[in-house]
């Protein structure tokens, strides 16, 4: 399957970042940090783009860490 994708962030594609990582890493194209109150909720734009074929999907999940000692989810 091949699956078209634009990178319109400074950053380069997402890649995995330990030889037995189960995902790749993507990184937030901000300019400015983003600081969330309890129970708010951001839209984080990444500047990656992504035209999947009919009947798949692309998740984008929280690091273990993250969830885990602060919640984001």
């Amino acid at each position: 399957m091949k699956v078209q994708i634009v990178n319109k962030s400074r950053h380069s594609l997402p890649q995995y970042q330990t030889p037995h990582a189960a995902a790749v890493d993507l990184c937030a194209n901000i300019d400015q940090p983003i600081t969330l109150g309890t129970l708010e909720r951001a839209v984080v734009p990444t500047g990656i783009f992504a035209a999947l074929p009919p009947g798949y999907e692309a998740q984008i999940r929280p690091r273990s860490g993250l969830a885990a000692k602060h919640g984001i989810s």
